[in-house]
């Protein structure tokens, strides 16, 4: 299961409270004050970890408390701090403070960390209340509490390209054609129910993630189909490649469905529609030349963009769109506007 989403609360250990003691030894007539400080709290501590890939641990447990630090004793013993408690999240996290709205951080890197409750200040015993004109101190303090705050904690997946189209467009194909991913694939709307990622080797040793995005509506950004649930994932990438299905099959007209994507990546966030496109004309198998050629011509004229078709079937300019993909990651984006598969 894969959960992008989650709700907690953290709280920080209280401090331990000060002892109010006196020393009583043999020879020791006028001992003093002796009570031990209490022991500080625990932190709660959130850190990255590269063997977390969904929030989903998370969602079995509300409260993750830290431990409290235990009280001072006498012969000034001070008490134990208590224990911190470490919650491990994924890679692309965003944590934010449920009260404020305020994003408290953004951890991008493995072994990242950050004290997001920090335990209570333990309490002074009354050793430290001694003065010379107070010498038999019998107060002590309390220890303070510990930090807590409800959180909430959305993961958005790294990848470098997004692909993007409406279901059935053939994205699940694609990423199982240019990585070791086997995402399901099927010939039914929304096989693709949650985001799936893949690496793509190329030459020189290079490699980019690829995230597959469950299929998008007209109306996706008010809830509609899958709604805007996973579109999130796709702000952080810096490519996205656009699948559209011209075969005789679709149900939407390319260009139609070209832009009612388009609108609804600008109605979720507009920064989303400014970044790199490649546009994939999908299942040319089932055209035959001449018609195919027109169908691009015409879809390039609509949509005033390159276009490159592709068969998923028979593996035509595969190899092309992954060059331009690490054109586009690598190289200079502005020649997607030239570069256009044969």
């Amino acid at each position: 299961m894969f959960v992008d989403e989650a709700v907690i609360y953290v709280k920080g250990g209280d401090g331990g409270n000060g002892c109010v003691s006196f020393r009583r030894e043999k020879y020791v007539p006028y001992g003093g004050p002796d009570g031990g400080d209490g022991g500080k709290g625990g932190d709660v501590i959130i850190r990255v970890s590269d063997k977390k890939d969904t929030l989903l641990d998370l969602t079995s447990r509300v409260k993750y408390i830290a431990g409290s630090g235990a009280h001072g004793k006498g012969s000034t013993k001070k008490g134990k701090d208590g224990k911190d408690l470490c919650i491990d999240l994924p890679r692309g996290t965003i944590i934010k403070d449920r009260e404020s709205g305020r994003i408290l951080k953004d951890m991008n890197s493995v072994g990242e960390t950050i004290v997001i409750a920090r335990g209570g200040r333990g309490g002074r015993g009354n050793k430290c209340f001694a003065t010379s004109t107070n010498q038999v101190p019998r107060q002590a303090e309390k220890g303070k509490p510990g930090e807590e705050r409800w959180l909430i904690l959305e993961l958005k997946l790294l990848a470098d390209v997004g692909l993007i189209g409406m279901p059935n467009a053939g994205k699940s194909t694609l990423l199982s054609r240019i990585s070791a991913a086997r995402p399901k694939i099927a010939d039914y709307p929304f096989t693709t129910l949650q985001p799936q990622l893949g690496i793509v080797e190329v030459a020189d040793y290079r490699r980019f993630v690829v995230a597959d995005i469950p299929g998008l509506l007209e109306g996706a950004h008010r809830g509609i189909g899958l709604g805007d649930e996973f579109l999130r994932h796709i702000e952080r990438t810096r490519l996205l490649v656009h699948l559209l299905d011209v075969s005789p099959c679709a149900t939407v007209a390319p260009a139609d469905a070209y832009f009612i994507i388009r609108n609804e990546l600008k109605q979720y966030n507009p920064v989303l529609a400014e970044k790199a496109e490649i546009v994939v004309a999908n299942k040319m198998d089932l055209l035959d030349k001449e018609t195919g050629m027109k169908c691009v011509q015409t879809l390039e004229e609509k949509i005033s963009k390159p276009v490159c078709p592709v068969s998923m079937i028979t593996g035509k300019n595969i190899d092309q769109l992954i060059g331009l993909m690490v054109n586009a990651l690598h190289g200079s984006p502005s020649a997607l506007n030239e570069s256009v598969c044969g």
